[in-house]
């Protein structure tokens, strides 16, 4: 049996307003939150990963670096702090996968390009197969491609890669699904 966890990557305040906020974040945190519902009825763990600095933008303590207001925690959740796009550099979350017998990962959060990218990437190089959850995650996108492309781009392309062993399958919120196999 695989057992998974559910992360939840970046789901901060400072990243769902102003002027760089990312698109749809209320609808993808409603959906995030449905989808943390289902992992904890299921026995899933749900570990939230955010993002700081030292100063400046996301920086630990700031109203912008708390959990964005609408997320859903529970005393039973894990919490990982990170310093870069990758959750995995300099942070103990192998070592909670490990204690918690994770063999594979659902993924969401924020932003597409950047930490969502780099951590579903580094999940399969560790090993890990990883479903991401196509419309729980979200981008402000950028100069040369609007949010929704940036969106679509990765569902596809992350998808599509097959060189690392493990592969990632995508599957909307509606339908992701947890059952006995994921928490054994």
């Amino acid at each position: 049996m695989s057992k998974t966890a559910l992360l939840v990557i970046d789901v901060q305040q400072g990243l769902c307003e102003g002027e760089g906020r990312a698109w749809e974040s209320s609808a993808v945190i409603n959906r995030i939150n449905a989808v943390a519902d289902r992992a904890r009825d299921a026995g899933v763990p749900v570990i939230f990963i955010q993002h700081e600095s030292w100063s400046g933008y996301l920086e630990r303590g700031t109203p912008a670096w708390a959990l964005a207001h609408g997320l859903r925690c529970t005393n039973s959740d894990h919490f990982v702090r990170k310093t870069t796009p990758d959750a995995f550099n300099k942070t103990d979350l192998q070592s909670l996968l490990e204690s918690l017998a994770v063999r594979t990962l659902t993924i969401c959060g924020m932003h597409t390009e950047f930490c969502i990218d780099t951590t579903v990437r580094r999940s399969l190089s560790l090993g890990f197969p990883v479903t991401l959850i196509a419309d729980a995650h979200t981008s402000a996108g950028n100069s040369v491609l609007s949010a929704q492309q940036v969106i679509a781009h990765h569902n596809e392309t992350l998808s599509n890669i097959i060189s690392f062993g493990p592969r990632v399958t995508t599957v909307t919120e509606e339908k992701l699904q947890f059952n006995s196999t994921m928490t054994g």
